[in-house]
């Protein structure tokens, strides 16, 4: 006897539901591919990589939440074994990008911290990534782009909240 699927079954979804799905799979594999991110790269800062550059924004988000940015710290945020985090840290370190500051509470312990030029690079990115997605909806109406840009938020706070409740299912 074959046991039954527990997956409900659904009518066909609505156009606009196929539409939305399959632009958010093409989404996922550009994202995937970190075209923004490489293409803001090229135009901003060539010679830097991605990994350095993710580095960066989570010390950014550490220092902004508060917290103390280790290279454990770094590792875990991006799931980077903290041998390589701490050779990518080096590197940051010796573009001037980043700095060592001893802990208050441990001297034993470094924190990271955003240099000037860090910041500015990181501003530099951001500009950007803003006039990739401004050239992108560059032909659009205004009223279209604030409606996407209402629309899209909304839609990623959805997806945020049903990943918090499944997440609080499976724990």
């Amino acid at each position: 006897m074959r046991a039954e699927t527990s997956l409900p079954q659904h009518d066909a979804a609505p156009d606009e539901i196929v539409r939305i799905g399959d632009s958010m799979t093409r989404m996922r594999v550009m994202m995937g591919r970190r075209v923004i991110g490489k293409m803001a790269i090229a135009r901003a800062a060539p010679g830097l990589d991605l990994s350095q550059l993710d580095i960066l924004h989570v010390v950014r988000r550490i220092e902004t939440e508060g917290g103390e940015a280790t290279v454990g710290a770094i590792a875990e945020a991006i799931r980077l074994d903290p041998s390589r985090g701490s050779r990518i840290v080096a590197d940051l370190v010796s573009l001037n990008l980043l700095r060592r500051q001893a802990c208050q509470n441990d001297g034993r312990r470094s924190i990271l911290r955003l240099t000037n030029k860090g910041e500015e690079l990181l501003e530099e990115i951001r500009a950007v990534k803003h006039s990739i997605v401004e050239q992108a909806t560059g032909d659009w109406p205004e009223a279209e782009r604030l409606a996407f840009a209402r629309s899209f938020s909304r839609f990623m706070d959805g997806i945020e909240r049903l990943h918090l409740f499944a997440e609080k299912d499976d724990g």
